[in-house]
C-alpha cells in the first residue's frame, strides 16, 4: 500500500508499533496500535459489506469518543469519504450539510442526535449507530443497509482494498462566517502531506502523547492533534468527559502523560483563568504548547509561558490547506518571533498583490500558496475557484506580509480590514492591546458603518472574573497603546461572545450583533 497514502501511514504504524498505546480515555479505556488497525478494518469490512462503494460520502456526528475515531477511519480506509458534523448542529443544518455534502449514510454514536437523524430521515438517508462495548470487542454497528456482520474471524472484504492518494478522503465545509459555508475536498494524499508537515516540524515521535481538547470535526483537531500523532507512533487521549473541561483538563493531561497540547486561544485564555482562580501547579513538563485558529495575543503568549513553562508555538491554518501553513519552529530549530505565525512548512508561501506580483519583503499582499497539502478546489463552485486559484496560487484572503527572514505576519481578514476614512486598521492590532489590559479577559475589535468616516472601530469585551471595566478608563489605556485613529470609538462589555465550535470569535457575528446597539447610541469619544 501507498505510503503516501494517510491510510498507509497508518498501517505502517500499527507495523512499527503493535504494542504502544494508540488510543484512550483516561480510567476508561485502552487501544494498542496493532488493536486500532484491526478494528478499523473490521469496521471498514462492514461498511464494505452493507454496499459502500468508493465514492460514496458518509456523515459522522460523534462527540469526542473513540467510536468515533475508528468509524472515521474505517470509512476513509474503505475508500469512502468521511464528512464529520458538529453534534450541536440544528435539524435544518444538519439538512443542509447532508444534503451539499451528498451523504449517503449517516453514522452516529449509540445514543444518536436526534436533529441530526430526523434531517437524515428527512432526506431518505439511512442511519446506523456504532459501540464498542470494550477494548476486546468489535466495533458493533447497527442499521447499516443489508445484514452482513463482521467480526474477527470474517474473510474481510476490506483486504481486497487499496488506498489512492486521489481518493477523496474528508469533507469538510468552510466556517461561513463570511459568507456561505464552502465544500472543500481534501485527498487521501493531502492529508497524509500535511501530517507529515506536522509531524516533522513538531518532531512528534512515538515518545510523544497529546490530549484532544477540540473538536474532532474540524480540521485543527483532527489534523493537528489526532492523525500527526496515530501516523507517529505516538498516543493520543480523549477527555474523560468527551469534550475539553478546564477542570478535568491537567488531571486528564497527566493520566496520559501528555508532552505536548494545542488548542485556540479562547481555550488558552480558560486555562489561564483557571491557573488565576484554582491553581494546580506544579503542571507536568511539556515539550511545547502549540495554539492555532486565531490571533494570540502577545499578552496572552507570555503569560502561557510564565504560567506552565514550555515554550508557545503559533501557527497559521486553514481547512483548504488540510490545517497547517506556517508555523513558529521548536526552540532548538529557531527562533519564535512575536506577533508572526512563522515560517511556511512543506509548501510555497508569496505574499502576492491585487495584479498576482510577488511583494517584497515587509511589504503586505494577499498570503497565498501551493502544495500537495491544499485542496484542489471547492465542491460544484467554478466561480469561487476562479477567483480562489487565480495565478496559480491559492488565495488564502489574509493579508499579510513576510520579514527578512521569511516569517510570515498576519495583517487581518481582507474582508475584516476596518478602513477608516481611507486608513486601514487591522483588528488583531487592536485586539492585543485590548487583551494587554489586566482586567479583560476575552475581546474583540470590529467595524460598523459611520457616516462621516465610512467605518469606525469598535470593540467588545468580557473583564476577568471579578473585576469590574471602567470604560473610560480602557480608553485612556486604549489612546496610550494606539494611534489615536485606532482607538475604539464605542466599548461593549458583555459576558460572552459568539464563537465557532473550536472557540474562535466570530468577528463579523460580534460585529452583527452590536451593531444597532452602536447605530442607537451616539458615539463618543
Amino acid at each position: 500500500m501507498a505510503e503516501q497514502t494517510l491510510t498507509g501511514d497508518l498501517k505502517l504504524a500499527a507495523r512499527k508499533f503493535p504494542s504502544r498505546r494508540s488510543l484512550s480515555v483516561p480510567g476508561k479505556i485502552e487501544i494498542t496500535y496493532s488493536r486500532l488497525d484491526s478494528l478499523i478494518d473490521s469496521a471498514a469490512s462492514s461498511l464494505i459489506a452493507a454496499g459502500v462503494v468508493p465514492g460514496d460520502v458518509i456523515a459522522l456526528t460523534f462527540p469526542n469518543t473513540v467510536e468515533f475515531v475508528i468509524m472515521f477511519l474505517a470509512v476513509i480506509r474503505s475508500r469512502a469519504t468521511a464528512a464529520p458534523l458538529n453534534s450541536s448542529y440544528t435539524q435544518e443544518e444538519f439538512e443542509f450539510y447532508l444534503s451539499d455534502s451528498e451523504s449517503k449514510l449517516l453514522l452516529t454514536n449509540k445514543q444518536g442526535n436526534a436533529a441530526a437523524v430526523n434531517a437524515a430521515a428527512k432526506l431518505g438517508l439511512p442511519h446506523a449507530t456504532a459501540d464498542l462495548p470494550d477494548a476486546s470487542s468489535v466495533v458493533q454497528i447497527d442499521g447499516l443497509p443489508g445484514t452482513a456482520v463482521v467480526t474477527d474471524d470474517y474473510p474481510s472484504p476490506v483486504s481486497t482494498i487499496a488506498n489512492e492518494t486521489s481518493d477523496v478522503a474528508l469533507f469538510l465545509h468552510t466556517s461561513g462566517t463570511t459568507s456561505r459555508p464552502k465544500g472543500v475536498p481534501l485527498t487521501q494524499q493531502n492529508l497524509a502531506a500535511s501530517v507529515k508537515n506536522i509531524r516533522s516540524v513538531y518532531r512528534i515521535t512515538e515518545t510523544d502523547s497529546t490530549l484532544i481538547v477540540l473538536p474532532l470535526f474540524h480540521v485543527h483537531g483532527l489534523l493537528a492533534g489526532l492523525l500527526s500523532s496515530l501516523t507517529a507512533g505516538a498516543a493520543v487521549a480523549l477527555p474523560a468527559v468527551g469534550r475539553f473541561s478546564a477542570s478535568t483538563f491537567w488531571t486528564d493531561m497527566r493520566a496520559a502523560g501528555a508532552t505536548w497540547y494545542t488548542a485556540v486561544p479562547t481555550l488558552h485564555q480558560i486555562l489561564l483563568d483557571r491557573h488565576a482562580s484554582a491553581s494546580e501547579a506544579p503542571y507536568p513538563p511539556l515539550r511545547f504548547i502549540r495554539s492555532c485558529s486565531a490571533s494570540l495575543a502577545p499578552a496572552v503568549f507570555s503569560h502561557l509561558e510564565a504560567t506552565f513553562g514550555a515554550p508557545v508555538l503559533e501557527a497559521y491554518a486553514m481547512t483548504e490547506a488540510s490545517h497547517l501553513m506556517c508555523t513558529n519552529p521548536l526552540p532548538e530549530d529557531g527562533p519564535h518571533k512575536p506577533g508572526s505565525v512563522g515560517r511556511p512548512v512543506g509548501q510555497e508561501l508569496a505574499i502576492l498583490d491585487e495584479a498576482g506580483a510577488v511583494r517584497p519583503p515587509g511589504f503586505p499582499g494577499e498570503v497565498c500558496i501551493r502544495g500537495p497539502n491544499v485542496t484542489k478546489g471547492y465542491k460544484n463552485n467554478t466561480e469561487v475557484n476562479q477567483a480562489a486559484f487565480l495565478h496559480g496560487w491559492f488565495h488564502t484572503g489574509d493579508i499579510g506580509f513576510v520579514d527578512d527572514d521569511g516569517y510570515l505576519h498576519l495583517v487581518g481578514r481582507i474582508k475584516e480590514l476596518i478602513n477608516r476614512g481611507g486608513e486601514k486598521i487591522s483588528p488583531i492590532e487592536v485586539d492585543a492591546v485590548l487583551l494587554a489590559h489586566p482586567g479583560v479577559s476575552q475581546a474583540v475589535a470590529f467595524g460598523v458603518p459611520d457616516d462621516k468616516y465610512g467605518e469606525e472601530i469598535n470593540c467588545a469585551v468580557i473583564p476577568r472574573e471579578g473585576t469590574e471595566i471602567d470604560v473610560e478608563e480602557m480608553k485612556s489605556y486604549c489612546k496610550k497603546n494606539l494611534a489615536s485613529f485606532k482607538v475604539p470609538k464605542k466599548f461593549f462589555v458583555t459576558e460572552s461572545l459568539p464563537k465557532t465550535a473550536t472557540g474562535k470569535i466570530q468577528r463579523r457575528m460580534v460585529a452583527e450583533q452590536f451593531v444597532a446597539q452602536a447605530k442607537a447610541t451616539k458615539v463618543g469619544a
